[in-house]
């Protein structure tokens, strides 16, 4: 299914571009989450007609973005954690875990855009993690995992 994109999607395309998906990615999620529409000649004129109001919008949340990836960045979040006498974890942190004590601090983020490069944290310690608070802006925070005895 041909596609027009409404706002920059990872791996696909920037706003504005006409490309080839999968008929349920367009179905199930691109068009639901108003981040596309189908590429027909209504819809491409209606978008040329729109798109400077588009691009204002994409700059603005942009703009929100980087003032949100600014407070982050170096950020220390403390997660506390049952663990054993060998700093293994009963259990992990996840990133909704992250996304939790975030909300916590003040931070509204979703789960998803946790970058955990390693996968869930299974020990103590202090252990880097990617924030994705939009697309061009990806802040790296660091997660201390502190044990508490059973």
């Amino acid at each position: 299914m041909q596609i027009i994109l409404l706002e920059k999607v990872i791996n696909l395309g920037n706003l504005g571009d006409v490309v080839r998906v999968k008929d349920g990615y367009a179905r199930n999620f691109l068009i639901p989450q108003r981040k596309a529409r189908r590429a027909t000649e209504a819809a491409i004129a209606d978008f040329a007609t729109r798109r400077a109001e588009l691009e204002k919008v994409a700059a603005e949340k942009l703009a929100a973005a980087q003032a949100i990836g600014q407070k982050l960045a170096g950020l220390v979040l403390e997660i506390g954690q049952k663990a054993g006498v060998d700093g293994r974890l009963f259990g992990s942190v996840t990133n909704h875990d992250i996304a939790d004590a975030m909300k916590a601090k003040g931070f509204v983020v979703e789960k998803a855009s946790v970058r955990m490069p390693t996968g869930p944290l299974k020990m103590v310690g202090d252990h880097p993690v990617a924030v994705a608070v939009h697309t061009d802006v990806v802040v790296d925070i660091n997660i201390r995992v502190v044990g508490e005895q059973a």
